[in-house]
């Protein structure tokens, strides 16, 4: 393991704070702070810095480390990919590219059935949304070019995808007139309905029968996809009641729009599933995935289409989709790929996220029982979420004088554990974690929440 000196640490961090964008983060915070902190090393559900500290990553990084730290096999994969072929000419491809997407052809449910490989989560939703409106060109419905999201929920960065979500955690006024055509419906928040829905099948009711409504307001035929996570992460872990996407896939059957399955986060067996669609039964048009593909040991991604949609861009070079994405199928991130899915299927790790979901949700019920600032537990498989409130029978939150996320992180830190704190604290170790390391995550968040809860006042 790397460790370095005091001295050395800070240089660094000196070098840092004057020529690097840390993500999330501002530089005279960061030095006040005596940031950012360096890391060095992993294994399985830890990581440590370079001054040679261990913690739990209980977030594994951005929900991306599946498979654990320290997985020396999908290394030797890269490097062994490296020595043969690191690049292909143009319009050409690889044995790993071509062996990814046939294993990712046999294991996404239904007839998705064709990869087009991105450098991540960004793009492959960018790509999504491409692929839908040169879709309706081909089929001779260009009228159909606007997209449904939903508020609270996230998927990319880029110029188009900012656009498709909306939440507090990502403002978007500065980078506002955004892309047209985009409409945004209600979360499905059993904790927070919009709509009044009082049990979380009558929430997810009413929350389709928006999107319907949206649609039906736009006008059917200028509609050309609805996109979703099957389980949304900006507001913490938000899982649909079981009739939400049955209805939503039969609302884009019924009108003749795709459904797009944003799987970036809940892909590869985040939730329990290897995809989180199958806890449904349903099969979406296009699929988007990236983050635990590789268990983030190298950057990839996906977009991948159901075969009437592929087959659209089928018959005659005017047909192809004309889409380019330097880095993605990248031999050596395929190879990884391949590497990273075959570890997970050796070790039984989507099953290993279910029973430790399962382990992790009903402890965190048991602080909801404990805490009466702890509104609601929630999660499906290892991506789960406790979200505090003020007063859980009015779910008033606490103000931002109250200074929660200060007090939760600072306490979860000094316990070895890295995760976000605040009103809402997500909870996603890799999926690798043991009842120990479980047990460990829960009672640091207990000892968070009983600290904040006395020092305001709240118990």
């Amino acid at each position: 393991m790397v460790t370095h000196t005091e001295a050395q640490v800070h240089e660094l961090q000196q070098s840092a704070l004057e020529h690097l964008w840390v993500y999330m983060r501002e530089p005279s915070d960061m030095a006040e702070k005596g940031e950012p902190q360096i890391f060095t090393g992993g294994k399985g559900v830890h990581v440590t810095d370079a001054l040679g500290n261990q913690y739990i990553d209980a977030m594994s990084g951005l929900w991306l480390k599946n498979v654990g730290y320290g997985r020396t096999e999908i290394a030797d994969a890269a490097y062994e990919q490296m020595l043969k072929l690191t690049y292909m000419p143009a319009g050409t491809t690889t044995e790993p590219a071509i062996k990814l997407a046939e294993k990712i052809a046999s294991i996404t449910p239904g007839d998705l059935s064709r990869s087009f490989f991105t450098s991540g989560g960004s793009e492959s939703v960018e790509t999504a949304m491409k692929l839908a409106r040169a879709y309706f060109k081909r089929v001779g419905e260009p009228g159909r070019y606007k997209f449904i999201s939903r508020r609270g929920s996230y998927h990319g960065a880029t110029f188009g995808t900012l656009a498709l979500g909306g939440t507090p955690l990502f403002p978007k006024t500065d980078y506002e007139p955004l892309l047209g055509g985009v409409f945004h419906g209600p979360q499905p928040n059993p904790y927070r309905c919009e709509y009044g829905g009082q049990t979380p099948e009558e929430c997810a009711e009413r929350c389709v029968n928006a999107i319907e409504d949206i649609i039906m307001f736009q006008g059917p035929d200028s509609v050309a996809a609805v996109i979703a996570e099957p389980v949304a992460s900006p507001y913490g872990a938000v899982v649909p009641g079981d009739n939400y996407w049955p209805m939503l896939r039969e609302v884009c059957d019924r009108h003749g729009c795709l459904l797009i399955a944003d799987e970036v986060i809940t892909g590869f067996g985040r939730t329990g599933k290897m995809f989180a669609c199958e806890h449904w039964g349903v099969t979406p048009d296009i699929m988007t995935v990236a983050k635990g593909i590789t268990s983030g040991y190298i950057p990839m991604g996906a977009a991948i289409t159901r075969k009437p949609i592929s087959d659209a861009f089928i018959g005659s070079q005017r047909a192809a989709f004309r889409h380019v994405i330097t880095f993605g199928g990248h031999p050596v991130a395929a190879a990884a790929s391949l590497r990273n899915i075959q570890i997970m299927e050796d070790e039984g790790l989507v099953e290993n996220s279910a029973r430790m979901g399962t382990y992790l949700l009903d402890s965190l019920n048991e602080l909801k029982e404990k805490h009466s600032i702890v509104g609601d537990a929630r999660g499906l498989g290892l991506f789960c979420a406790v979200e505090l409130v003020k007063d859980r029978d009015t779910k008033e939150k606490f103000p931002p004088e109250a200074e929660l996320s200060e007090r939760i992180n600072q306490s979860l830190y000094s316990s070895g554990i890295l995760l976000r704190g605040g009103d809402i604290i997500n909870i996603a170790p890799p999926l690798c974690a043991t009842p120990g390391e479980i047990d460990e995550i829960v009672s640091a968040i207990d000892r968070a929440i009983t600290t904040a809860a006395r020092e305001l006042g709240a118990e």
